[in-house]
């Protein structure tokens, strides 16, 4: 649990880095911006006031005492603006006026700049050489929230202007906003930040403290204890994973499975040996011809029965221990069934059964193992010679669409019964054969269920039309 606290921390430290950057990236950005939107509309008023400046000029000499008294009357106005969550009471801005050598002839503020030189100010000199002029100045240089914007816009020609106007507004009448947008991100900001770490808190206790029980539990078992599946809440992987670790350790004691596979397997094997020895001991008394020839035949079929066995088995163990394909490559699935048929054929000639199928004209490529797919073909071929009646044929055809090839596989046996059609597939059970009368391995179909899993493919015994079964056996392409 100590990697588990230790990637807790990393995991909390790096959100809480992250989220403190993005959080100064928004902050940072929140003055400059609020103060680029009232310098905008500052421009605005720099440029209309200027505009009625000049057509008052050009109808004769300014009046300052009227633009005065209107700004004064703005001033005294009372009014109450909701904007979002900040109230403004009063006008903020004002103005000053120069001629065309920067010296100040009105004043909004009762005349108190009027007559002085200001040509050096950066508003009023940018102005007059045609460019675009504005500066921020403090009152008082120790005190940050002192500051005042000017924006000046030319009166008259602007490449030569008769004068400047130049509206001002303290920045500090920006403050209430800006502090109340930066209070705003924090609240977003620790929120979120805040509702992510608990989240990710109590994930990690829901997820690992179970883990924590399951790993002291799978240790035990690892010093010989046997002890009982801790019970670890309501979640469903670690439920799940809690579950498969005891079904895991039942398999590896042998519970469930190899206890019934080893009993299975030594009865299978039990019946064909006894059958061979009880005939091999009978052969030692004088009998007639015919009736030693029988022994000698039972010898052979029981023979030939405990050899499929073990095939089965070590085809089957091949299949079993690959997790996935380790081996696949480009192959001819026609191949594959000729291959099978093949190998199938003396066993088919033995019944009585004729296999009927008419190659493709073309190869029907697939990617996949050669020896597991001529294994579950054979094995399903076979099937189908043990349950058909002498003399019937067996049906193999092959059909290839965009995506999948299906190899059918029919014969005209009495079908799979009702009661074994959810067990057919199941290891070591067999239905008695048709030909011989007696049981199969009960591996041949399991083989075919793990080779179709294996490439990603399916299997189904389903009843023909007119009796019998078809298996089909499908695949993926690529």
């Amino acid at each position: 649990m100590r990697f588990t606290r230790v990637t807790l921390f990393f995991i909390a430290f790096i959100m809480v880095l992250g989220f403190y950057q993005l959080a100064n990236y928004f902050l940072s950005g929140v003055e400059p911006q609020t103060f680029q939107a009232t310098e905008e509309t500052m421009v605005d008023a720099a440029h209309l006031l200027a505009e009625l400046v000049e057509n008052e000029m050009e109808h004769g000499k300014l009046d300052t005492e009227r633009l005065r008294e209107v700004f004064d009357g703005a001033h005294d106005r009372v009014f109450r603006a909701q904007i979002f969550n900040h109230v403004k009471e009063h006008v903020g801005l004002n103005a000053y006026l120069t001629d065309a050598k920067g010296i100040v002839i009105f004043d909004s503020e009762g005349g108190k700049r009027e007559g002085q030189d200001f040509s050096k100010r950066r508003d009023v000199s940018l102005t007059l050489r045609g460019l675009y002029g504005a500066r921020s100045s403090r009152n008082n240089e120790s005190d940050s929230t002192s500051s005042i914007l000017y924006v000046a816009a030319p009166v008259g020609d602007p490449a030569k202007p008769a004068g400047v106007l130049t509206v001002f507004k303290p920045q500090a009448d920006a403050l209430p906003m800006i502090k109340e947008r930066k209070l705003v991100i924090y609240r977003a900001f620790s929120l979120i930040g805040g509702g992510t770490l608990f989240l990710i808190t109590v994930v990690f206790l829901w997820l690992y403290r179970p883990i924590g029980k399951i790993t002291e539990y799978a240790r035990a078992i690892e010093r010989g204890e046997r002890p009982t599946l801790p019970k670890i809440g309501i979640g469903r992987e670690v439920n799940t994973l809690a579950h498969a670790l005891e079904s895991m350790r039942e398999a590896l004691e042998g519970r469930a499975y190899a206890e019934h596979y080893i009993q299975t397997l030594t009865h299978e094997m039990k019946s064909p040996l006894a059958a061979i020895r009880g005939a091999a001991e009978l052969l030692n008394e004088d009998m007639p011809a015919d009736t030693r020839h029988r022994f000698i035949e039972n010898i052979r079929a029981e023979s030939a029965r405990t050899e499929r066995l073990i095939n089965r088995l070590l085809e089957l163990s091949a299949i079993e221990s690959k997790a996935r394909l380790e081996s696949a490559e480009e192959i001819d699935f026609q191949t594959v069934i000729t291959q099978a048929i093949d190998q199938a054929r003396p066993l088919a000639e033995l019944a009585g059964i004729r296999l009927d199928w008419t190659a493709a004209e073309q190869a029907i490529p697939l990617r996949g193992d050669a020896f597991i797919l001529r294994a579950a073909v054979t094995n399903l071929l076979e099937n189908a010679i043990d349950f058909s009646p002498k003399g019937t044929p067996v049906e193999i055809t092959t059909t290839v669409s965009h995506d999948r090839i299906t190899l059918a596989v029919r014969d005209h046996g009495p079908g799979i019964p009702d009661y074994a059609r959810e067990r057919i597939f199941d290891r070591f059970y067999s239905l008695r054969h048709h030909t011989m009368g007696r049981k199969g391995t009960g591996l041949g179909l399991t083989l075919v269920r793990e080779a179709a899993e294996l490439h990603g493919g399916l299997i189904s015994l389903e009843p023909a039309e007119g009796g019998g079964t078809v298996a089909t056996f499908s695949l993926p392409i690529g």
